[in-house]
């Protein structure tokens, strides 16, 4: 497994375990946690503690952009930031382009932010995020008045000339998005009156839970098609609260997934986040037949949480249906995986968001399979894959797109795949979970890289 490299980007050779899977694990903290979390102690008065931060690229690409707006965010111990704002509607303009680096929620929920304060601000971000879609999150921002300057098709470089006094918006998303909603609840926080979001079906709700936690006033409605309406009043009074940041089930399904599938392997993963639009996975994977235990299952700052044992298993195929894929959106490439491990049909029904991800996720995992030997299709808006029952080939090489989860994905794979799995860059994993490898190494995953 060994790989050598000398440029910026870091291959990786990943062979067949050796051995179970073993031991005790936490993952880093939740991402999107982590973003809302620096952007909300930015916009309310007073100073707030946060603990359990995920200290990934990405989300230090936020606090840079957070100390250039005028908040005060600063690094106490690993994990452990201070963070002290101006107040909604305080923002100073940034002296510079914002550098969003990878990450697509930081620029779409920062969208918001810009939209509604009296400044000109540009961001931009890595050559992947220039490629990824913004228009979705100009289009009901220009509503509060807000001006918006992108390239072709809405892409970074994106300048924004926003509003001290915003208009409040009333909208109905055209597709389940939870950046597209939290991007526009963060432009009502500081426009007078109510804003209104509707979403056709429920996505994570962390944006609604945060507001709440630092005291504004947020309503949540259940629609008869099984969407919500969510209404926020204008010109909240935030103030500092501490939070903890859980740990993030996104990054725990690169390590679940694995124990599920190496023989004989047995592992506990302590702190993971469950609040329940974010634990599509792990009820996909019980129906497959995974031995997915929650143990000490508890509540942290508003958030559920609890400690996951997993036990290698005998999975079966499944039908995922569409109205899951909002709670489970980037774990598709790794359940993936699970899939072409397991015996039988998957079909994941209604995945097109998996199109406008760090790269187009839905054709990078499909060649992610195919490359490996496992045969699938693409039907309308669904995936299927058609499982091995334990025999994925292997051999091939996985292209990443700089995608994260792809990376960790194939990775994933090569520990049982019948030949070895090449992967061209794994330096993108750092976005999300710093020290990946050596975590799975830990728990005996034998990477070399």
């Amino acid at each position: 497994m060994t790989q050598q490299t000398t440029s910026s980007t870091r291959p990786l050779r990943v062979s067949r375990a050796q051995a179970p899977l073993s031991g005790s694990i936490r993952v880093p903290g939740d991402k999107s946690i982590s973003h809302r979390a620096l952007m909300f102690a930015s916009l309310a008065k007073g100073t707030t503690h946060i603990s359990g931060l995920l200290e990934g690229e990405d989300v230090l690409c936020t606090a840079a952009a957070m100390r250039a707006l005028g908040a005060d965010a600063v690094q106490e111990g690993p994990g452990q930031w201070r963070v002290s704002g101006p107040g909604v509607g305080q923002l100073k303009e940034p002296d510079n382009v914002l550098d969003m680096g990878n990450s697509g929620t930081a620029a779409r929920l920062l969208s918001g932010i810009l939209a509604s304060h009296g400044m000109t601000s540009v961001m931009t971000g890595d050559a992947s995020l220039r490629r990824r879609p913004m228009k979705r999150v100009m289009d009901p921002l220009a509503g509060t008045g807000a001006t918006f300057l992108a390239r072709e098709g809405g892409r970074l470089p994106m300048a924004i000339r926003g509003l001290a006094d915003p208009k409040p918006l009333d909208y109905r998303l055209p597709v389940a998005s939870a950046q597209v909603k939290s991007a526009v609840l963060l432009a009502g926080l500081n426009a007078v009156g109510e804003t209104r979001v509707e979403e056709p079906v429920a996505t994570r709700d962390h944006t609604e839970n945060m507001l709440r936690h630092f005291g504004a006033e947020v309503s949540v409605e259940k629609t008869p098609d099984g969407g919500r309406i969510i209404r926020l009043q204008g010109r909240p009074n935030l103030v500092a609260r501490d939070v903890a940041v859980p740990g993030d089930p996104s990054s725990a399904a690169f390590p679940l997934v694995a124990a599920l599938l190496v023989a004989g392997s047995d592992i506990t993963i302590f702190g993971v986040g469950l609040n329940p639009l974010r634990t599509g996975l792990f009820t996909t994977l019980q129906e497959m037949g995974a031995q997915l235990e929650i143990l000490n299952a508890r509540t942290e700052g508003g958030e559920s949480v609890g400690d996951l044992r997993v036990r290698a298993s005998a999975l079966k195929g499944v039908e995922v249906p569409p109205e899951r894929a909002p709670s489970m959106i980037d774990e598709y490439p790794v359940l993936a995986v699970a899939a072409a491990y397991a015996s039988g049909v998957s079909r994941f029904c209604g995945v097109e968001e998996l199109r406008v991800k760090e790269s187009d996720r839905l054709a990078a995992t499909v060649a992610l399979l195919e490359n490996n030997g496992v045969r699938t299709a693409v039907e309308g808006n669904d995936m299927v894959v058609y499982g091995t029952a334990g025999h994925i080939p292997g051999g091939g090489k996985v292209e990443t797109h700089m995608d994260h989860r792809l990376a960790m994905s194939a990775s994933v794979m090569g520990l049982v795949a019948e030949k070895p799995v090449e992967i061209d860059d794994t330096s993108f994993i750092e976005t999300s979970f710093p020290q990946y490898l050596d975590l799975m190494n830990s728990i005996g995953a034998g990477f070399v890289a």
